[in-house]
């Protein structure tokens, strides 16, 4: 008897066994993950996806129209007809950072948007999507740039259509390798964002609108950690459609006066993101509505 025991092994020393060596497995994943948080064929598709935006960029770039302007410039307190000033100025219109930190140049990016619009958009989008997709800063730039552009009204449907195609890009990138980096990047968040989705099923474009339009949780976030915790495209695309408006709007305005602004926080005073907040409250107060119908029903049947 004492001979079947051990040559069977004691049952609970192997199971102890077996948690020690998933554990040491788990910890090797893990420490790896830190490390770096990808596999090698989610790596390369991320490096497929990047490569592609870099050839579309640098197809666009190369066959931009390149212009000698002659410029004028006018006093204003003279006739408008009268010119003060001539000015060479070779334009080149993907150089954004430049062109911002700048701000009397914008006249003659005015002109070349006028004069080749589709080409400027078409950059102008590719960059934008490209930009959205791999969590690259400075879009709110781009918003800045179509208001100085384009105007209010043209410049914010861009904004809009870019905007909402960048983050469905990077939805979709997100979901074919997101996790392992969203994990990695924001644990804490991620978790908290799963627990709110799981339970606001029946209202999520609701809460997802929320979140769109209240700085309360950032767009990239959202963009990557959305297709994690299975919140539907369907939803995720109209929440973003119409819940980037207000903010696009802000911005975009702004756009227009680009010599008046100092910095970032210019464009969100205290006023601007209390609008904001307000806006996102009215999103929310169907579904707080409705809770509060459901709760007598609830309290009577009880």
């Amino acid at each position: 008897m004492a001979t079947f025991q051990t040559s069977v092994g004691d049952p609970a020393r192997q199971a102890e066994e077996c948690q020690q060596k998933r554990t040491e497995r788990e910890t090797v994943d893990v420490v790896n993950k830190i490390n770096f948080p990808l596999t090698q064929g989610e790596l390369g598709a991320v490096v497929i996806v990047f490569s592609v935006f870099a050839m579309a960029l640098s197809i666009i770039y190369l066959t931009m129209p390149t212009v000698d302007y002659q410029c004028r410039r006018y006093d204003s307190d003279k006739n408008a007809d009268e010119e003060i000033q001539r000015e060479e100025v070779k334009v080149d219109i993907l150089r954004w950072r430049l062109l911002l930190r700048n701000w009397t140049r914008m006249e003659y990016v005015s002109g070349y948007a006028k004069d080749y619009t589709l080409q400027v958009v078409l950059g102008y989008f590719v960059t934008y999507m490209f930009m959205q997709t791999f969590m690259i800063p400075g879009t709110i730039f781009m918003s800045l740039l179509a208001g100085s552009l384009f105007g209010v009204t043209k410049g914010l449907i861009l904004v809009i259509v870019t905007a909402t195609s960048g983050a469905s890009s990077c939805f979709f990138l997100s979901k074919l390798v997101g996790r392992p980096i969203a994990h990695w990047l924001w644990p804490e968040k991620l978790s908290f964002f799963s627990s709110e989705v799981a339970r606001r099923k029946k209202s999520l474009l609701n809460y997802m609108l929320f979140l769109r339009i209240t700085p309360t949780l950032p767009n990239t976030f959202i963009n990557v950690a959305s297709p994690i915790v299975d919140v539907p495209y369907r939803t995720f695309f109209l929440a973003t459609l119409f819940g980037l408006i207000p903010a696009a709007f802000v911005t975009v305005r702004a756009g227009l006066a680009l010599n008046d602004l100092h910095s970032i926080t210019d464009l969100y005073d205290a006023k601007t993101l209390g609008t904001l907040f307000l806006i996102g409250v009215v999103s929310i107060l169907p579904t707080w509505a409705e809770k509060v119908r459901a709760r007598p029903s609830r309290e009577h049947a009880a």
